[in-house]
């Protein structure tokens, strides 16, 4: 019951059809998504393909992936798109998930004014640059919200040696809602942030930021699957939820849809397939 009023939920805020076609808990996928490649447009693409092909809807909502986690917590979806390895790990060994798998990857970018007030441009890792802002106390804004995006974040002070705290380190209240509000209040603020470079190649003909350091393999931002347990939560669809997996992780299906996706509007793709299927082909 609890799937079919999400469901029915989804139904309201985004305006699906053909919502008499799924009320009866079959051909229907429910997906709890980190919020950033839902505003890159990707989750989109690959959810109306797979439904394309084979018919089974799959829905989703949006949170960080904490929140994402809590909500697959509940038994209310059946997978989970999400970035963060540690919470991941754990949702697996507490028995809610039933394995981690590999999908994607972008990277993070840190960004900042242009003039570049703490003189971070250029320096090969996030550790240094991070340390040079917390030395000279320039403004940083932070999602706070125990998001994947939050969690790489701290991860990067950890390596930094640093507990962030001060006047400079401003918690964002809505950081909750997702890196595109995040990364505009940033910019509102002409402070600098740790972003997902999907969202900042999605917005930057909106903001003045620029990125200031990349390249660090520190950075890199991989994205993961989980099936959400049906011996835990015997609602789940664990049968259309596989094909969707096993869809999206093949080399010659969502894979290629992942590999390409971005790069005929920015110019270059905004994530890299990363499934085990794909790295083995490549391998051939």
């Amino acid at each position: 019951m609890k799937r079919l009023f999400l469901y029915l939920l989804t139904f309201l805020w985004l305006g699906f059809p053909g919502l008499a076609n799924a009320v009866d808990g079959s051909k229907f996928v429910l997906l709890s998504s980190t919020i950033g490649p839902i505003d890159a447009g990707i989750v989109d693409a690959l959810e109306n393909a797979f439904e394309k092909e084979t018919d089974i809807r799959v829905r989703h909502v949006g949170a960080g992936t904490g929140a994402a986690l809590d909500i697959a917590r509940k038994g209310n979806v059946d997978l989970v798109m999400v970035h963060a390895k540690s919470l991941e790990e754990k949702f697996v060994q507490e028995g809610f998930g039933t394995q981690r798998i590999p999908l994607m990857y972008n990277d993070f970018v840190l960004v900042g004014p242009a003039a570049d007030p703490a003189g971070i441009k250029g320096m090969k890792t996030a550790a240094e640059a991070l340390g040079r802002i917390a030395e000279k106390g320039v403004p940083f804004i932070s999602r706070g919200d125990k998001s994947g995006t939050h969690v790489a974040e701290m991860e990067l002070w950890g390596k930094a040696g640093l507990k962030p705290a001060g006047s400079w380190y401003q918690v964002y209240e809505k950081g909750s809602e997702g890196n595109a509000p995040t990364l505009k209040y940033t910019n509102q603020q002409g402070a600098y942030t740790v972003i997902d470079r999907a969202t900042y190649l999605a917005l930057k003909d909106q903001i003045s930021l620029v990125i200031l350091v990349e390249g660090d393999e520190a950075m890199l931002n991989y994205i993961s699957l989980i099936p959400v347990s049906q011996k835990k939560f015997k609602t789940v669809n664990a049968t259309d939820t596989m094909r969707f997996v096993n869809w999206l992780t093949d080399p010659k299906k969502g894979q290629l849809i992942i590999r390409d996706f971005g790069k005929e509007k920015y110019g270059a793709p905004l994530f890299f397939p990363n499934s085990e299927a794909w790295q083995k082909a490549q391998k051939k």
